[in-house]
C-alpha cells in the first residue's frame, strides 16, 4: 500500500514515519516542506514538497501515484493564525486544495487532520455529527479545509478530529502544553495557567495509530481522535508535576480573558470517542499512561 504523508517532520509526522517505514506492506512517502529531519533518515522514502504550491503536489503525486494520503501538515499556531490570516489560508485551505485536487486525479484516499477548535466549546464533549461553529481564524480556516473534503469529487475521504496533541520528536519548530509544564516546573519559576478551558489531550502515537487504522481499512467519514482523559489545563499541569514529582506551587490559575490573547479559545472541547473505538478499534491511553511513554521516552533519548 503506498501511502504519502505530508508534515512528515512534525510531532505526528514523525510519529506516523515510525509507525510505518518498517512496515512490508506499506510503500511509505514521507514530504514536508525543506529538508528531512526525522531522526533515521528516510532516503528515498522522503520528498521535499511545498503544499502551497500546486506545481509540487502535482509532481510528487505524479510519481508515486499514493493509494492513501494523510495530510498532517498545517499552520497549527492559534495566535499566529489570527495575526496571518493570509499565511494561515494559504497553508491550511489553499494547500489542501491542491493536496485534494491531486488525490482526485490519483483516486488517493485522502485523510485530513482537523482539530476540536473547529467547535465552539460551549456543548462539549463533541460527536462527529455535531455542529462546528469556530471562534477563531484558525478554526475557521480548518473547517474550510474539511469543507473541501467533503464537497470534492475524492471516492474516499475521511477527517480525523484531534485534541492538544502532546509528545516528543526530534527538531520540532514549537513545543506542546505537557513538555511546557514539566519544563517550567522543573524551573521553579511562577507560572499562569488557565483553569477555564477544558480538553482531552492526546499522545501522538495514539493519534498516528489512529489514522493509520483509517489508512488501512479505508475508512470513510469523519472520526474524533484524542485521549479519553478530560481535564481543565490547570489540572493537566498539576498531573504533569504529580507524574514527574514536580512542585506545582509555583502555578497560580487565570481565567483565559486576563492573558490577552490574539485568538479566542473554544471554553470546553473534548470527544465523544465511541464511533472510532467501534469503527477502527481505537483504544487510547489514558493520560498518566501517555506521560509513562513520554518518561520513557526522555530516559532513552
Amino acid at each position: 500500500m503506498r501511502i504519502l504523508i505530508t508534515g512528515s517532520n512534525g510531532l505526528l509526522g514523525q510519529k506516523l514515519v515510525e509507525q510505518l517505514r518498517n512496515e512490508p506492506a506499506v510503500d511509505l512517502l514521507a514530504t514536508s516542506r525543506g529538508g528531512d529531519r526525522t531522526p533515521d533518515p528516510l532516503g528515498s522514502h522522503y520528498r521535499p514538497m511545498d503544499i502551497t504550491i500546486a506545481a509540487e503536489v502535482d509532481a510528487v503525486f505524479d510519481a508515486f501515484k499514493p493509494q492513501a494520503v494523510i495530510h498532517t501538515a498545517a499552520m497549527t499556531n492559534v495566535d499566529a493564525c489570527e495575526l496571518d490570516p493570509v499565511a494561515c489560508t494559504l497553508q491550511n485551505v489553499t494547500a489542501t486544495g491542491h493536496l485534494v485536487r491531486a488525490s482526485e486525479r490519483h483516486d488517493s484516499h485522502f485523510i485530513l487532520l482537523s482539530t476540536d477548535f473547529i467547535f465552539d466549546g460551549l456543548n462539549g464533549p463533541y460527536r462527529e455529527e455535531d455542529e462546528p461553529d469556530p471562534l477563531s481564524i484558525y478554526g475557521n480556516s480548518k473547517l474550510a479545509a474539511e469543507r473541501i473534503v467533503i464537497d470534492s469529487r475524492l471516492s474516499k475521504w475521511a477527517i480525523a478530529r484531534t485534541i492538544i496533541v502532546y509528545g516528543i520528536a526530534e527538531g520540532l519548530s514549537r513545543s506542546n502544553v505537557v513538555l511546557w509544564a514539566k519544563e517550567a516546573l522543573e524551573k521553579g519559576q511562577p507560572i499562569k495557567v488557565v483553569d477555564d478551558q477544558w480538553r482531552m489531550p492526546t499522545l501522538s502515537e495514539d493519534l498516528a495509530d489512529g489514522c493509520i487504522r483509517i489508512a488501512k481499512l479505508g475508512a470513510v467519514g469523519i472520526y474524533h481522535l484524542s485521549g479519553p482523559d478530560g481535564m481543565s489545563i490547570l489540572e493537566l499541569v498539576s498531573r504533569v508535576g504529580a507524574f514527574f514529582k514536580l512542585d506545582t506551587s509555583v502555578v497560580s490559575p487565570v481565567k483565559s480573558d486576563s492573558l490577552g490573547q490574539p485568538a479566542k479559545r473554544p471554553p470546553k472541547t473534548g470527544f465523544v470517542l465511541d464511533k472510532a473505538r467501534y469503527d477502527l478499534g481505537y483504544a487510547p491511553r489514558g493520560f498518566e499512561e501517555g506521560l509513562a511513554v513520554l518518561r520513557d521516552q526522555l530516559a532513552g533519548a
